[in-house]
């Protein structure tokens, strides 16, 4: 799937899209508010920049890295969806944070299939 099949596929028609200049973007403001940013000439241009992207790549990187170490892709969203949560919510205190995800988790079950992805192998005798 393309770049804009990607975007299409999982960004809502009329959302406002901040990018750099890089060519690829081009034709998004067929179907979307598309802002761009060239950065040989600003980073910032009233709402229109990418700093808030960047600080959470750098960020995920970070974690990735220093934190996790190694990191298994079929568990990569889990981690993508952990940061992206800290992220929206790092203006918040550990409290609030707290009460939050344990509100989300009530009634809920995570089973070692549903984690690892698929049936366990029978152990052979």
């Amino acid at each position: 799937m393309s770049l804009h099949g990607h975007i299409h596929a999982n960004v809502e028609h009329g959302s406002a899209l901040y990018t750099d200049k890089w060519r690829g973007y081009r034709g998004l403001a067929r179907h979307f508010r598309h802002g761009v940013i060239d950065h040989a000439e600003r980073y910032v241009d009233g709402d229109i920049h990418t700093n808030g992207l960047e600080c959470f790549w750098s960020l995920l990187k970070r974690t990735i890295k220093g934190t996790y170490v190694s990191v298994d892709p079929f568990h990569m969203f889990r981690y993508l969806d952990e940061q992206t949560f800290r992220f929206n919510y790092r203006k918040e205190n550990d409290g609030f944070r707290f009460a939050h995800v344990v509100s989300t988790i009530m009634n809920k079950r995570l089973t070692y299939k549903n984690l690892i992805g698929h049936d366990l192998v029978p152990a052979t005798t």
